[in-house]
């Protein structure tokens, strides 16, 4: 059949959640309660790390960036699915689904980066603590994350590029709550193999890259905190490991339980997967971090109760 006389889907329809009317406002509550304790916890780090100058540290600046990534990256889904439910409507427009898709990639490929980086400032800060201040300099801090925006986007805009090629015909069911570039792959009526060869070799490099350096990252950490001659110092070496290793081990784990395994269509396994590493993650992160940092609960409380007191 010839591309001209395709019939060319102007929209898709989300299907990720229907079900019974019961069932759809509870995961509506439950979604809306998520998304604003994600979008406020994330906003209260990044504003406390930006007032508190003794958080004026690489840490916490590149977890005031993984905060607002996380905010972008909880807000690139859950919004336009909570509006379609409030509406009654399961449609999103073939141009929104296509920006839909360029962000996710950026962010979720952003969030693995930021991992990485931040796994680096660990290790130089437990290996090469003499030199952990000549090391992790401003510039190179602000290097690491720009490189990452830059690499992250240039990712995006490629698959992105590469999807507007692809017709679309009649099936424009997406059995997910958003835009995944898998999901919306699989309906395509043209040839994928350029998209597939893409996402096997560029998207496997971009999530194999990142998850590397956290392991060797943390290879070398063990291994040098094994070396410390009291329990007590490495205990208190592997304290402040702790909170990353929770967030990449939640956020990678998630991921490779979707997409490490073909599937011809979405389980009930995989959408719970997506949930965690879209909207669990992100909601999650500032509290693992909060609570198991006493700087950072510090001026939490410093910057609430300046808040309340305040005129």
């Amino acid at each position: 059949m010839d591309r001209e006389n395709q019939t060319r889907v102007t929209e898709f329809l989300l299907l990720g959640f229907s079900g019974e009317p019961e069932q759809e406002k509870i995961l509506f509550g439950m979604f809306m309660w998520m998304y604003l304790v994600t979008i406020t916890g994330n906003f209260l780090i990044t504003l406390a790390i930006t007032c508190d100058s003794h958080l004026h540290k690489p840490m916490y600046f590149f977890l005031a960036n993984l905060s607002c990534v996380d905010i972008c990256f909880s807000s690139v889904t859950t919004p336009k699915m909570l509006v379609n439910h409030m509406l009654g409507n399961e449609s999103i427009s073939y141009v929104e689904c296509m920006i839909q898709i360029y962000f996710f990639i950026t962010f979720i490929n952003m969030d693995g980066f930021l991992l990485s980086v931040m796994a680096y400032d660990r290790y130089v800060a437990i290996c090469s603590p003499l030199h952990y201040s000549m090391i992790m300099r401003p510039k190179l801090c602000v290097l690491l994350v720009a490189v990452s925006w830059i690499i992250t986007n240039m990712h995006a805009l490629l698959h992105t590029l590469l999807m507007v090629q692809l017709m679309f015909c009649s099936n424009n069911a997406v059995h997910h709550f958003f835009c995944d570039p898998y999901a919306i792959l699989k309906l395509s009526c043209s040839d994928t193999f350029i998209n597939e060869l893409m996402i096997s070799t560029a998207g496997g490099l971009m999530s194999i890259t990142p998850f590397t350096c956290i392991t060797v990252s943390y290879a070398y950490i063990f291994s040098n905190v094994l070396k410390f001659p009291s329990i007590q110092a490495i205990r208190k070496a592997l304290s402040t490991c702790g909170s990353h290793l929770t967030v990449v081990s939640l956020f990678y784990g998630a991921i490779l339980g979707v997409y490490m395994h073909p599937s011809s269509s979405y389980s009930v396994q995989d959408t719970v997967a997506t949930v965690i590493f879209t909207v669990v993650t992100p909601l999650v992160n500032p509290f693992i971090y909060s609570l198991r940092n006493y700087d950072m609960k510090g001026s939490l409380r410093k910057l609430i109760i300046r808040r309340l007191v305040s005129p």
